[in-house]
């Protein structure tokens, strides 16, 4: 067994299809069939059930899967730690709630790649709870998330406190919320749970609404006058700043927002660097 089987299960699992796993590998379909069949031979145990869409790990790949993934994440922290040389290098994956990019980060980001352009860093976005569970999946090194961060199990290297506002394009009537239209992200996003709150200890179900998954989708329809919301007051930007807004219950009105990672022995060079400069130049 090697690690390139290791990678083969490991691809196979995420895309859930063979043909999926070889395009990401950029391999001959025909050698990930054969490879997946030799490490099954080679463990004497299915690790998954072929379908005619695609594969469905088996119970005991599922736990397999448990051990490769830690295996391949120890595999790749042992091949950093021995190339980083004391400059930041290599790769670094950070994700983002769409919130945050409405302030500094650009700029932060900008600046970051400036200094060390030897770090290929890829950005993720997605909502606070994806964002967390593929930071403690490995998926993502780090990741710009909203919530109540300090309870959870997860290192916060930067935290800060957002104001939530309620914005609208006309004017709005606070006594009136049982009419009123919503515009609200999937379920996950934060502001959309503070929302549900607010208005259920107001007795008011949310029920007028539409879900709208784009940020920037959701103030657009906000600057029509179609809709109202609740977002941290950072995203009145550019054609958003003449929005009306208006104050929150204050049970309502503050959000964290920090930088999480993974509680681990080892930093690389890159994340330090990332990190310092986030707390230098701030969101």
């Amino acid at each position: 067994m090697e690690l390139s089987d290791l990678r083969i299960f490991q691809a196979i699992a995420e895309e859930g299809s063979i043909s999926g796993a070889a395009e990401r590998l950029d391999y001959v379909q025909s050698n990930v069939t054969a490879r997946l069949r030799r490490l099954e031979d080679e463990l004497g145990v299915l690790l998954f059930y072929r379908r005619p869409k695609g594969v469905q790990i088996t119970e005991k790949g599922a736990l397999f899967r448990k051990y490769v993934d830690s295996i391949l994440q120890m595999a790749d922290e042992s091949i950093k730690i021995l190339q980083d040389h004391g400059k930041p290098s290599g790769s670094l994956k950070i994700g983002v709630v769409e919130t945050v990019t409405c302030g500094n980060f650009m700029n932060l980001i900008a600046s970051y790649q400036s200094r060390y352009e030897q770090v290929s860093l890829s950005l993720e976005t997605g909502n606070p709870l994806e964002l967390m569970e593929k930071v403690r999946n490995f998926e993502l090194d780090a990741a710009f998330v909203t919530g109540e961060l300090t309870k959870t199990n997860l290192v916060t290297d930067y935290l800060l406190t957002d104001e939530i506002v309620l914005l609208s394009g006309r004017t709005f009537d606070v006594s009136a919320l049982i009419e009123q239209k919503w515009a609200i992200s999937p379920r996950g996003c934060p502001f959309r749970m503070k929302l549900e709150q607010w208005l259920k200890d107001e007795g008011v179900a949310l029920k007028n609404f539409i879900e709208i998954s784009s940020l920037e989708t959701i103030l657009s329809s906000v600057k029509a006058g179609l809709t109202s919301t609740i977002l941290p007051k950072s995203v009145l930007k550019g054609p958003y700043e003449d929005l009306n807004v208006y104050p929150i219950p204050e049970a309502y009105r503050f959000i964290e927002t920090g930088l999480i990672r993974r509680r681990e022995k080892y930093l690389d060079y890159a994340y330090k660097a990332f990190a310092d400069l986030v707390n230098e130049e701030g969101l």
